[in-house]
């Protein structure tokens, strides 16, 4: 955790046992952190370790606009196995402003509901370390999951909503729709688990908004596919 007040930083947490322990920073020694709740890079030199912190002065500030220009929400159908945390730490890498985990009818995946809390802490931490190694201005949120119903509720207000799916119209339709987006404009994008999406959930995401979108002509994975909508979009958006 990073706490900025006035000309200090204060670092809690695990990141503490990593700047003393494994990076063996000295006091002196500087180094840039975010907080995960803005844009800003927050420059700063040790002063002292203490018991559970670390102790430092800031230096400069500087906005670095590393961010997407669009915040995007990537809702991902519930995947079995080690496939989330993957699709987690690669979304995160590529921008992502928030991932909502979502049950629907094909998933193989099904949740514990004891074990939920501690699934979530988990994701969550493996999408705070690929914000830190990819220089991430925030930390993405990754929610608790949802219902299809809920998910497609949940997305009401974003501007733009997409739906990969086998049986979409060409590449050209396509094409035009990611062409259309604007810089600020969000986005939302829904996956199918490994069994796909059913008809029931794209007929009721299209009465929620979304439009069905290609990928081209082969089946991808679940967890490839998010990878490659996020890939469009970064580079669609992130232009000078």
């Amino acid at each position: 955790m990073i706490d900025v007040d006035n000309k200090t930083v204060t670092i809690t947490g695990t990141d503490v046992n990593h700047i003393k322990n494994v990076l063996r920073m000295k006091p002196g020694e500087e180094f840039s952190v975010s907080t995960g709740e803005d844009s800003k890079e927050y420059r700063c030199a040790i002063r002292e370790f203490l018991k559970d912190s670390v102790d430092c002065e800031l230096r400069f500030i500087k906005e670095d606009n590393v961010e997407l220009p669009s915040k995007i929400y990537l809702f991902q159908g519930l995947a079995k196995g080690d496939k989330m945390e993957t699709v987690i730490q690669k979304a995160v890498e590529l921008g992502v402003y928030e991932i909502i985990p979502v049950t629907m009818d094909r998933c193989v995946m099904k949740l514990d509901e004891k074990k939920i809390s501690s699934r979530i802490a988990r994701w969550q931490a493996i999408a705070e370390a690929a914000a830190k190694q990819s220089k991430r201005a925030i930390i993405p949120r990754v929610c608790e999951p949802m219902s299809f119903k809920n998910a497609v509720e949940y997305a009401k207000d974003i501007d733009v909503k997409l739906i990969p799916y086998e049986m979409a119209e060409g590449m050209s339709h396509t094409r035009d729709i990611i062409s259309g987006i604007k810089q600020g404009e969000s986005v939302g994008i829904i996956i199918g688990p490994e069994g796909g999406i059913s008809e029931g959930e794209i007929e009721l995401a299209g009465k929620k908004g979304f439009e069905t979108v290609t990928l081209g002509k082969r089946i991808l994975r679940t967890e490839t596919a998010g990878m490659t909508v996020l890939s469009i979009l970064m580079y669609h958006l992130e232009r000078d």
